[in-house]
């Protein structure tokens, strides 16, 4: 089968990569510096203790992948949410009659744009679990070998199960589900533990998580998150190696000795000593942050709803105006009693307004 994949970051080679080894003809989408990493040294997998080192084809701009009358099978969409709007515009360009497209993005809202452009039927929706890193431009490192990739189609009913054969026979665990709503809603309600409040803060999830009221913004996020996923009739669904279910049922039922465990844990056991995706785009200078995707979603659906979001409205918009420097980043930097103040701020405006 033929692939382009749009996007060569760790996700892009990981999954390019593992196709490539397992015989399909890939050709990577990728910023200059990495296509010449990988042009010259070829692209390596890394897996505890075992590597694999593949040879995908790599171009540096989506209209090479296009020229001698070049066709795919399978788009996989691999570039950051915030990147997908432009790709799209590409994809416009040099490829209207795409065919299957996969969109691999982290976040709420992505899946629609390309539904009104290409039609439900061409896309599917996915959620890798998988976390990854990068070790060099060329290489990706497998962080844990336990999750693995969610799959379901935006228009419900479409046979996906082609895709999720290809991708398990590459050697990724890989499962289909129905609704791709709540298989992203659920994965973003993950992403989104300790990932906006450590980003404000410059401070690990954990101990964001020890300190008491902080801990307390990060449950009423959650139950502003669950309480919109109820009103959109939005089921929390588990994922290879990760359960949003039993999440969500401990934030809505369980007593909060009994919940901080399992959300220190979450915080812990997916990360690491590593910060969050938030953090990792703040610090590169990314005027651009998928907190836009997860809590400013949550937010905007929210209000679409009438359901009062105001810390998830609190921490996009602080975060926001960090990275577009309206808010200088000392301001919020390890002084968390800040943070919460500023939140109640935006907890007050909101009553206001009813």
């Amino acid at each position: 089968m033929e692939v382009l994949v749009l996007g060569a970051g760790a996700v892009g080679c990981y999954l390019g990569g593992q196709l490539a080894r397992s015989g399909h003809k890939v050709t990577l989408v990728s910023r200059r510096p990495t296509a010449e990493a990988i042009k010259r040294n070829g692209l390596t997998i890394i897996e505890g203790e075992k590597q694999y080192r593949t040879k995908p084809v790599i171009v540096s701009a989506l209209r090479e992948a296009f020229q001698n009358d070049s066709h795919f099978d399978l788009i996989l969409l691999t570039v950051k949410a915030y990147d997908a709007q432009a790709a799209l515009y590409e994809m416009v360009a040099f490829c209207p009659t795409v065919p299957k497209v996969i969109t691999m993005q982290n976040g709420i809202g992505i899946e629609e744009i390309f539904i009104d452009e290409f039609t439900p039927e061409r896309i599917v929706a996915g959620s890798l679990t998988t976390p990854l890193s990068h070790e060099t431009a060329n290489s990706v490192i497998v962080e844990r070998s336990d999750r693995g990739l969610a799959l379901a189609p935006a228009q419900p009913g479409t046979d996906i199960s082609t895709w999720a054969a290809l991708f398990q026979q590459a050697g990724i665990e890989t499962i289909s589900l129905n609704d791709y709503r709540s298989m992203k809603w659920s994965k973003a309600l993950l992403n989104m533990v300790g990932n906006a409040t450590s980003a404000i803060l410059n401070r690990h999830p954990k101990l964001v998580y020890n300190y008491g009221p902080t801990y307390d913004l990060e449950m009423e996020m959650l139950k502003e998150s669950l309480a919109v996923m109820k009103a959109q009739k939005l089921k929390t669904i588990d994922l290879p190696g990760v359960q949003p279910n039993r999440l969500a049922v401990a934030v809505n039922r369980l007593p909060k000795s009994l919940v901080k465990p399992i959300l220190t844990n979450i915080v812990t056991s997916g990360r690491g000593n590593k910060m969050p995706s938030f953090h990792i785009d703040l610090m590169a200078g990314r005027e651009q942050n998928e907190v836009t995707y997860h809590n400013g979603a949550v937010a905007q659906a929210g209000e679409a709803l009438g359901i009062p979001t105001p810390v998830n409205e609190a921490l996009s918009d602080i975060l926001v105006k960090i990275a577009h420097r309206e808010i200088d980043y000392e301001v919020f930097n390890g002084r968390p009693k800040r943070l919460v103040a500023e939140v109640q701020k935006y907890k007050k405006a909101r009553k206001k307004k009813k």
